[in-house]
């Protein structure tokens, strides 16, 4: 079945829109509750948020896939055909990757704030240790449903469309990074740059060897999860 054009741009802000919801249903809890700060108290519990937009993202692409006749799970499959060549441009974009995911966040942070700590500790709140076990349910969700919204559903239907592929990555790229502001959300300028920018390389440089070579994805996925896994140990530190 043939898909609305306006379902790409949809999924494109799909994500943002869950987190914000997410956020919004957390907050009424502690409004409800008679907390004194609901918006600023339900940021702590992003990783929720995160959880629930994963899930949610996940059926959203299934049921898509779907309706155009294919199946979600088989696009996710490493290709043996290719499989040398996707471990070298692998081992290649990893030593440029990691200096882009994490050099920005130190940067911006200093540059914004004087103290790289100042945006750690605005997100990064102690939360109880149920909920911390919890948290690790956002890097094993996380993998399939992330960089599949925007590089596996929508950058191609967009390149499609606009009748552009470097365009429809940039696109795709920009609101990857861009999707962060919202989770959480704090109506802050300085948390709000600092969330765009410190992804904003990373989801450039990934969008971009997907888009040179879809192959890599599949491993792609596990990357990005085992780098949140790690996310979520930061709040050991806490």
């Amino acid at each position: 079945m043939k898909t609305s054009p306006a379902v790409p741009w949809l999924m494109l802000v799909s994500r943002s829109a869950l987190f914000l919801l997410a956020q919004a249903l957390i907050a009424a809890g502690f409004l409800l509750a008679g907390n004194a700060e609901p918006w600023y108290e339900s940021a702590r519990w992003w990783p929720f948020m995160a959880v629930a937009a994963n899930i949610a993202s996940l059926a959203l692409l299934v049921w898509l896939f779907r309706r155009e006749g294919e199946r979600f799970w088989a696009l996710l499959r490493f290709k043996r055909a290719t499989l040398k060549g996707d471990l070298l441009w692998l081992a290649g974009s990893t030593v440029v990757s990691l200096p882009l995911a994490a050099a920005p966040m130190i940067f911006l942070a200093v540059a914004l704030w004087g103290d790289r700590m100042v945006p750690v500790n605005l997100m990064f709140r102690p939360l109880p240790s149920w909920a911390f076990i919890f948290s690790f349910l956002f890097p094993l969700t996380i993998w399939f449903a992330e960089l599949p919204t925007y590089f596996l559903y929508v950058m191609p239907r967009l390149a499609e469309q606009i009748k552009n592929g470097w365009a429809a990555w940039l696109i795709a790229a920009f609101v990857l990074a861009a999707q962060h502001i919202f989770l959480p959300f704090l109506p802050d300028g300085r948390f709000v740059l600092w969330r765009l920018g410190m992804f904003l390389p990373f989801a450039l440089f990934v969008g971009l060897m997907i888009k040179l070579r879809p192959t890599l994805l599949p491993y792609l996925l596990i990357i990005h999860a085992l780098a949140d896994i790690s996310t979520v140990l930061s709040y050991t530190m806490m």
